[in-house]
């Protein structure tokens, strides 16, 4: 068993908001299971952390398969025993394009990576917390501003942030029981790859074209690390960081 108190899993852990969090709870006592498509950019992250790598574990995984998300928790408890927080953070968008000219397959795509790896991660952590000593962990959901209003040519993305919604809240009361606590953390134009268009400008819901300002992901990172320090008698349910003057209170 290693010598860190806590044990977390992060999904999307090669960059963006997963690597930023990874980083941190690795920072602040935490084992972490760093998963993703490519284990090259997870053991960055790792390495990036400055973390000892036995305090690390990094599994390539597509959380849409069951098989291979199976088999990422079996490696994760064999390696550290226990799991006290799981981040569904992995993630996927379609182009912004009109619903009409969307395939099946970019459809399907969102919907597997965005909804279904969410709730198979949750699946199986909650096989561990709930037969572990001490019993009990913390599942944070990552749902996005679009988890509450959409932004154009979304479909895909923002019906399965909205799910992502109601998966919280039947983790949160069915967990219950077995000491599980499940929050969702609703994050708004966070500074990462994905963002980089936002201070160019984006589509608007007005149909312009506008610039929108970022906040630092470090900011969002403390923020998860705050919701996951609670006693498990303790849960943040909804929380929303955001961009002060971006677009959504009033979208404008």
């Amino acid at each position: 068993m290693n010598a860190y108190k806590k044990v977390a899993l992060v999904t999307g852990a090669g960059s963006g908001i997963g690597r930023e969090v990874s980083i941190t709870l690795l920072n602040s006592n935490y084992s972490v299971i760093l998963t993703g498509r490519r284990v090259e950019v997870l053991e960055e992250t790792a390495k990036l952390s400055g973390a000892d790598a036995s305090l690390t574990l990094c599994v390539s995984c597509d959380v849409g398969d069951p098989e291979q998300v199976k088999s990422l928790f079996i490696q994760a408890q064999q390696k550290f025993d226990r799991l006290d927080l799981l981040f569904n953070n992995a993630g996927c968008a379609t182009p912004a394009i009109p619903m009409e000219d969307l395939s099946y397959e970019q459809w399907k795509a969102v919907v597997d990576t965005n909804l279904t790896g969410a709730f198979l991660c949750a699946q199986q952590a909650i096989r561990i917390m709930k037969n572990q000593s001490p019993k009990g962990g913390r599942i944070i959901n990552n749902g996005s501003i679009s988890a509450q209003v959409p932004r154009p040519f979304s479909a895909p993305y923002t019906s399965t942030k909205h799910a992502i919604t109601g998966l919280t809240k039947s983790i949160s009361l069915d967990g219950r029981k077995d000491n599980i606590a499940c929050g969702q953390i609703d994050i708004g134009n966070a500074e990462t790859p994905m963002t980089r268009r936002m201070p160019k400008g984006v589509p608007q819901a007005n149909g312009e074209i506008a610039a929108e300002p970022v906040m630092d992901v470090a900011q969002v990172a403390q923020a998860i690390l705050q919701m996951a320090e609670l006693p498990l008698e303790t849960n943040v349910q909804f929380m929303t960081i955001m961009a002060t003057k971006m677009p959504y209170i009033g979208r404008g």
